[in-house]
């Protein structure tokens, strides 16, 4: 089993992007067997719990929409050669993202594919334009893992695992993480940003040998 750490914000399109890249480089090497975490790292950490107005936001983020609308042309055709037809124009409000961490962290302590939860959080996001801040749409994305709407409520509702997930961020900010997607190997090796599959292959097969090597160390010999 290998762990892969991947720090990642539903709300960033990188990351999008390259759990599409990861999912293509694990399909490519069917020897290995994942198990992924989900860590935390909010891109807008200060972002008040409702939210704000897109417009708003990209125009405080980059100066105004002319210069965001050709950042989020550029990321489009990034995303379209891995298979995203993102819809910007759909999105009309940025979420604070600390709910939906929340979330993944509770659904993963469950012992679920929490990997299932994150692509519905991008797909929302970034081709519905749903608003990923709220309940309500936190509840429907996480419909599939048959849990008691109920429960999932008075979970989002509380503060419950909300100082984990501050923690997690923190903690990734001073591991030196200032961006996402972040890839973190056994814990061993990382791999920053969303890089093409390939880039995935040397360090698959240091850890394969690293693995091998560990294996052979710890064999009583006869004698």
């Amino acid at each position: 089993m290998m762990q892969i750490d991947l720090f990642s914000d539903p709300v960033c399109p990188w990351c999008y992007i390259g759990k599409k890249r990861l999912d293509v480089a694990l399909a490519m090497r069917p020897d290995i067997s994942p198990r992924v975490t989900w860590r935390t790292f909010r891109l807008n950490p200060g972002m008040p719990d409702e939210g704000m107005d897109r417009a708003a936001y990209l125009s405080a983020k980059f100066g105004g929409p002319d210069r965001a609308e050709r950042i989020y042309a550029s990321i489009a055709t990034v995303g379209r050669d891995a298979g995203i037809s993102f819809r910007f124009d759909r999105i009309k409000r940025t979420p604070s993202t600390t709910k939906a961490h929340r979330l993944l962290r509770y659904i993963q302590e469950a012992g679920l594919d929490a990997s299932v939860l994150m692509d519905r959080l991008f797909a929302a996001y970034f081709l519905e334009g749903q608003d990923i801040g709220d309940t309500q749409v936190l509840i429907a994305l996480a419909e599939e893992f048959q849990l008691p709407s109920e429960k999932l409520r008075a979970f989002l509702d509380s503060d419950s695992l909300r100082q984990d997930v501050e923690s997690e961020d923190m903690q990734a900010r001073r591991l030196g993480i200032e961006g996402v997607p972040c890839f973190i190997l056994a814990g061993r090796y990382a791999i920053a940003g969303a890089q093409e599959p390939e880039t995935f292959m040397p360090l698959f097969d240091l850890l394969i040998e690293d693995a091998r090597s560990e294996i052979g160390a710890s064999t009583p010999r006869a004698g």
